[in-house]
């Protein structure tokens, strides 16, 4: 036995030296170099930088531009968060005996296998206000009063971005639901029929609560994705008009190769990493320490 398990010892340290290679060389050392270069005034192309301290992050709390761009990647958050219901409805509705679910599975998970630069695209054309697909439905439906510039109006450019995002990323959360109903025993929900429960009862009583560590993975990929959209309104409105549509990461990416501060712009990527880490810790504690807990003093 002793024997055995030094082997299995051997076996897991062995199998680890080349993730454990990868991480530190792709993400430790370039994350520890980035949080060096936000110190720094660095235009990305000189053999030499200056140090200047937190110049960089005070500059960065005094953009107003950046700010506008944070509450645009608020807008992210809130469409998928309000969907998240309707995406677990979906779920359910696609494990249950359902005629041709095959097919409405392949359609819903279709759109997040799709390049995100061609669905871009592809809505760019759908939105146009010259022979936009969009804009003759309204047309054909004689409510032409609501036609507006869908991409430059800034009333409605993030909503129509958002949209966008939503179409593309909810089947992979539909299928992720899905994977977790799927791996709930079916002894517990036909004895819960017997016993009277009826649909509703099954999914806030059994469905739900079985799952919530997947929704738990689903929120932090909706709070990490709002935070790092960048594809959609790069392609889209490259941010325009103005600073209405741009986003942090777009944002970062300007400052960066466009603007040539490449400093600044490492504050920006510092700062977007601790705040996707600080919220995964908050919602961490409040789903496992709050939710999970008091579900298991239940038991």
């Amino acid at each position: 036995m002793n024997k055995l398990t030094k082997q299995r010892n051997l076996f897991i340290i062995v199998s680890l030296i080349v993730p454990l290679t990868l991480l530190i060389a792709f993400v430790v050392f370039p994350a520890m170099d980035l949080f060096k270069m936000s110190f720094t005034n660095w235009d990305g192309y000189s053999p030499s930088s200056s140090f200047i301290g937190l110049a960089n992050y005070i500059s960065m709390l005094k953009n107003k531009d950046l700010w506008l761009s944070l509450r645009n990647n608020g807008i992210y958050f809130v469409v998928h968060l309000l969907m998240i219901v309707v995406e677990l409805a979906f779920a359910v509705l696609l494990t249950s005996k359902l005629r041709a679910a095959k097919f409405y599975k392949t359609m819903v998970f279709l759109p997040y296998i799709i390049n995100g630069v061609a669905i871009a695209y592809a809505f760019s054309y759908f939105f146009s206000p010259i022979n936009g697909a969009f804009d003759a439905i309204l047309q054909a439906m004689n409510l032409e009063g609501w036609i507006r510039n869908w991409l430059s109006d800034e009333k409605v450019v993030n909503y129509v971005l958002a949209f966008v995002s939503l179409w593309r990323f909810s089947g992979y959360h539909v299928i992720l639901f899905m994977a977790a109903l799927q791996s709930i025993p079916k002894d517990i929900e036909e004895a819960a029929e017997v016993d009277g429960a009826n649909t509703w009862h099954l999914f806030r009583y059994i469905q739900v609560p079985a799952i919530m560590l997947m929704v738990d993975f689903v929120l932090f990929d909706n709070i990490r994705g709002a935070l790092q959209v960048f594809d959609i309104p790069f392609v889209m409105t490259a941010g325009g008009p103005g600073y209405a549509s741009s986003t942090f990461t777009l944002y970062t990416i300007k400052t960066a190769f466009t603007f040539s501060n490449f400093g600044l712009a490492s504050t920006m990527a510092v700062t977007i990493m601790i705040m996707i880490v600080v919220i995964y810790l908050i919602q961490n504690e409040l789903i496992h320490g709050l939710i999970l807990k008091d579900r298991g003093k239940k038991q």
